[in-house]
């Protein structure tokens, strides 16, 4: 298929594929803060409509923003990748009792 087209699912993955491990990871992390939230006693509605908010934003930050973005995508990993590390520490450490 050398003509992909460009509404393809296939196409969108491969324009994207520099954000996949930034995407995986931060999902990952947004769930370990949910449970995090959840254990410490947060209204479990205001947390859900809270988490739903975010992800709306975030899809449409990732949706309108990933063409000017992708110039920056080196930076936008290591940034996005090093708070994903903080944040996970942060709440292994909060698990702990630390």
């Amino acid at each position: 298929m050398a003509d992909e087209n460009k509404e393809s699912l296939a196409y969108f993955l491969k324009v994207h594929k520099n954000f996949w491990a930034l995407l995986i990871l931060g999902n990952i992390e947004n769930l370990v803060l949910a449970s995090q939230g959840a254990t410490a006693g947060v209204n479990p509605f205001i947390l859900g409509a809270l988490t739903l908010i975010m992800v709306v934003i975030w899809l449409l930050i990732g949706t309108y923003g990933t063409k000017v973005a992708i110039k920056y995508e080196n930076v936008i990993e290591f940034i996005g990748g090093l708070a994903i590390f903080i944040l996970g520490i942060q709440s292994m450490l909060g698990a702990v009792g630390v």
